[in-house]
Order: structure tokens, then C-alpha cells, then sequence
């Protein structure tokens, strides 16, 4: 999952020139008159620093491409589906109430895109969810789209450290509702999802935490959560306490020596990819390394789709979901 690693983090938007008719500069060029009035009734200029650049626009993007499932359902929670001209890169299937939606949005490759791929979609903005998403050796950093006349933005889950990753998420999902100018959208779902928040943290008041390991992929050693991510809270607001929380990053290795000395009492299985669950599940129990880890002995997993896991709509819900996988029968109504 090496498409989740820091070293591939990019932070930076860049702003189109002509295409989405914005200006980043400090002295404010602006669209034609009568267009700029009509933007500035709706909430424009809006000025947004975003992953350490700052970006002003004059009116809200209309040729979208988004690059990772999160960001791609970001887009189609917030009804934006006729602002996305192409799409790109499932880590698994999208949520049954965005199927039709997604299905009308072209894809334009099944991972990554090509630059000449993107290009041809005569985009005014690229939406990506890692920073992989913009890698300079595969042409698409934000310094060529720039170049083009294109835009972009990164899930902030890949450049923000140190803070509240569920407070991160309302921002992001509240920043892409006033980018594209739908803030009564994204007000709504921030309102809503906290709600949800709390009534999951309700019926786990009086509960111990269970202590998790994430299995995302591996075999020398193990891709897992780290303690700077969603994936971290996503579990501390389920009941439990990462075992790892200590790595500081959202991703990263540890060995399984340390997996042993850490006793997880519970296993988390990121669904995701050709590897199936049951082909992880059957590599941690047959393992001889891992026989007395608790939750080897009990059998006791979880299983998580990553596009629950990372910085999108699905959070709130997958919290209530592994919650209920970690205190079966505990969390019920």
C-alpha cells in the first residue's frame, strides 16, 4: 500500500488560470464583471488554504476529476455527480446509495491515470485522496497540471498531523462544500454525522476498550494504522485502543515481533485489493509466530473495507459498524 505513505504526501493546490475563471494572486484578477456579481451572491471569492497553499476562487470548479474512492464519494455525497467529467481508482465498491450516480461519471483508468489520460478530460480541477495521487514520476504532480491551466486539491488526511482526524474530516468535507459552493450540503452532513458520532459514543460509555491490530497487508513485516489518522480515532470511537497507536503516521510497518509483544485481543482486516479476507485471515492464523497473540487464539477479527478507513463520508458509520464488531451484542439499540 505504498500509495498511502508519506513520502508520497504532495502539499499543494494549485489554480486554474483561464478554465475555472480563479486567481491565487495577491493583486485579485477577476472573471468578467457581470460573472464575478453572480459569484460573489453565492459565497465568491472564497479563499481556502489547503495542505499549506493558499488559493482564492473566483467561482466554484466545473470540470472535476477525482482520483480515489474517498474523495470520488466525497463528491457524490455532496450531489455534485454533474461537476465530474472522469474518475479513477476503487479500492473497493462504492456505497449501494452512490451506484447510480458513479455509474454515469466516466472512468477514465482503473488506478492511476496517465497525464495525457486526465488531460483528455479537458478538466478545471483534480481531486486526489493520496498524495499518490499527484506523483511527480508519473507526470501528474501539481506543478504540470498547473502548467495546464488545472487545479487541485488533496485530502487533507495527507498532509494534517497532530490534530483531531474527525474534526479534519468536517473540515475537509466543509471546505469542498464551499469550494463548489454547496455549503448548505456540507453543513448538513458535518450536523448529521456528529450526531451519529455521539450515539455511537453513547452506547459505549461504560465499556472497556479492546486492544486492536490493523492488518492492512504485509508479510516480512505489517502494513498497519498508525496513530495519526482516521483509521486511529475510527477505532478509539469504536472501543478500542490501537496497538500501534504510537506509530506516527497514519500508515506504516511494524514487525511481528512487536505485533506478539502488543497483544491485540482483536484483529482488524482491511478489505481491499486481490487479496481476499479469508486469504489474510488464513495467513495471520497459520502463522506459527503468531500462536499465542490473542486474538489468533480466539479467532477473534473484524473486517473493514478501507474506504471505511480513510478520511471520507463512510467514517461516522463505519465507527457504529466496528463497534459493533469489537462488543458484539453490547452495542445494540
Amino acid at each position: 500500500m505504498s500509495r498511502r505513505t508519506p513520502a508520497l504526501i504532495a502539499a499543494a493546490v494549485l489554480l486554474p488560470l483561464a478554465l475555472t475563471a480563479c486567481s491565487s494572486s495577491s493583486d485579485g484578477a477577476t472573471t468578467a464583471t457581470g460573472d464575478k456579481a453572480a459569484a460573489k451572491s453565492d459565497g465568491f471569492p472564497y479563499t481556502v488554504k489547503n495542505c499549506g497553499v493558499t488559493t482564492t476562487f473566483e467561482a466554484p470548479p466545473k470540470r472535476v476529476v477525482t482520483m480515489n474512492q474517498h474523495v470520488t464519494e466525497i463528491m457524490l455525497e455532496l450531489g455534485l455527480k454533474k461537476s465530474l467529467v472522469g474518475t479513477a481508482y476503487l479500492d473497493d465498491q462504492v456505497l449501494p446509495k452512490y451506484a447510480e450516480d458513479y455509474a454515469s461519471v466516466p472512468v477514465i483508468a482503473k488506478e492511476y491515470p496517465s497525464y495525457e489520460q486526465v488531460l483528455a478530460t479537458d478538466p478545471d480541477f483534480v481531486y486526489g485522496g493520496y498524495g499518490s495521487a499527484f506523483t511527480a514520476g508519473d507526470g501528474r504532480s501539481r506543478e504540470a497540471l498547473r502548467k495546464s491551466g488545472i487545479e487541485s486539491r488533496l485530502n487533507t488526511e495527507s498532509c494534517t498531523k497532530g490534530d483531531q482526524p474527525m474534526d479534519t474530516l468536517y473540515e475537509e468535507i466543509r471546505e469542498v462544500g464551499r469550494t463548489f459552493g454547496v455549503t448548505d450540503r456540507a453543513e448538513a452532513w458535518i450536523k448529521q454525522a456528529k450526531a451519529d458520532n455521539a450515539a455511537t459514543a453513547k452506547k459505549l460509555a461504560d465499556l472497556k476498550p479492546v486492544p486492536v491490530f490493523v492488518y492492512d497487508s504485509g508479510d516480512k513485516t505489517a502494513f498497519t494504522a498508525g496513530g495519526e489518522g482516521i483509521g486511529n480515532e475510527l477505532i478509539e470511537r469504536a472501543g478500542g485502543t490501537n496497538v500501534f497507536a504510537d506509530l506516527d503516521k497514519p500508515f506504516g510497518d511494524a514487525s511481528w515481533e512487536n505485533v506478539v509483544a502488543r497483544k491485540p485481543e482483536v484483529i482488524v482486516i482491511y478489505d481491499y485489493g486481490a487479496t481476499t479476507v479469508e486469504q489474510k485471515r488464513k495467513r495471520l492464523l497459520t502463522d506459527p509466530a503468531l500462536a499465542d497473540v490473542p486474538a489468533i487464539k480466539n479467532k477473534r477479527f473484524a473486517v473493514m473495507p478501507l474506504s471505511d478507513a480513510v478520511l471520507g463520508v463512510r467514517v461516522p458509520a463505519a465507527v457504529d459498524k466496528l463497534a459493533a464488531q469489537l462488543h458484539p451484542g453490547a452495542t445494540t439499540p
